[in-house]
């Protein structure tokens, strides 16, 4: 959810009223702003988009400059009417949807000297995450947040488990390397491990396979391994996805008491009939 920013109670009328308009949705110029905001991600992506297919880009390419310059100046002006009207500048600026608003600005401008950086706009597209606020769709948003948080509290374990991986990977890469004896695709132990990562993540591009009966052998055997490898960190999340649920469930929605009984009716801190 995005963070709000208190005005300085001398501030003038008009900067409020601004205020009102940009950082909230629940007036009827508030929602309009976002939603034509959101338009306009959604147009200078398709651009960028259109813009890497050369027939197309050749074709409107003069008008594709156009849109991208009208819609940067409107993005670049709303980024610094945010900070205008704010009282506490640096926490919107270091705020994720204020790094959000600052990526979405910087590639139109680097692209006056490296013209390749113009394609990071699409970044613009995480600006999209404002559409849980506009149409207050926040629970979605707070689900999301259980997610992140799993994954963090469970990052020490994927961590050991990459380590697993590589170790795992690079030692059946090295094998195959002196199975296959340097054949096409296994010159080199790198190419081996490469191999390797491919066939265990059940990727399997096919550009590179054992020929002799040991490597098919070797290859089986880590295509089999992989589908349980694959199934270690879904595993992990989702424990700590479900402990995170209960947790939260748990939680009183009216004065956060946590220590709540499972068969209780009732908050004993409060008195809030539970669900």
């Amino acid at each position: 959810m995005e963070k709000e920013h208190n005005l300085v109670p001398g501030d003038s009328l008009w900067k409020r009223h601004l205020y009102r308009i940009i950082y909230r949705s629940d007036t009827k110029l508030g929602k309009l702003f976002d939603i034509i905001l959101l338009c306009l991600i959604l147009i200078s992506t398709f651009i960028i988009l259109m813009e890497s297919i050369p027939a197309i880009d050749k074709k409107y390419h003069y008008t594709f400059i156009i849109l991208e310059w009208i819609i940067s100046l409107v993005f670049t002006t709303e980024y610094c009417a945010r900070i205008i009207v704010v009282k506490n500048k640096k926490n919107y600026i270091f705020s994720f949807f204020g790094i959000i608003d600052f990526l979405a600005l910087v590639p139109f401008y680097l692209s006056f000297v490296f013209p390749v950086t113009k394609y990071f706009l699409i970044f613009r597209m995480l600006r999209m995450l404002r559409v849980f606020r506009v149409f207050n769709l926040m629970d979605f948003m707070n689900d999301g947040f259980v997610i992140v948080r799993a994954l963090k509290n469970s990052s020490r374990k994927i961590y050991i488990f990459l380590l697993f991986l590589i170790i795992f990977s690079v030692i059946v890469g090295s094998l195959m390397f002196m199975v296959e004896g340097g054949r096409q695709g296994f010159e080199t132990i790198p190419q081996a491990i490469y191999w390797a990562v491919v066939t265990v993540t059940t990727v399997g591009y096919g550009d590179v396979s054992p020929i002799t009966p040991m490597g098919k052998f070797f290859a089986v055997i880590l295509m089999l391994a992989g589908y349980s490898i694959i199934a270690v960190p879904t595993g992990i999340v989702t424990a700590e996805m479900r402990n995170k649920r209960q947790n939260l469930e748990k939680v009183c929605d009216r004065c956060g008491n946590e220590d709540i009984d499972d068969d209780a009716r009732y908050c004993k801190q409060c008195g809030k009939k539970l669900a």
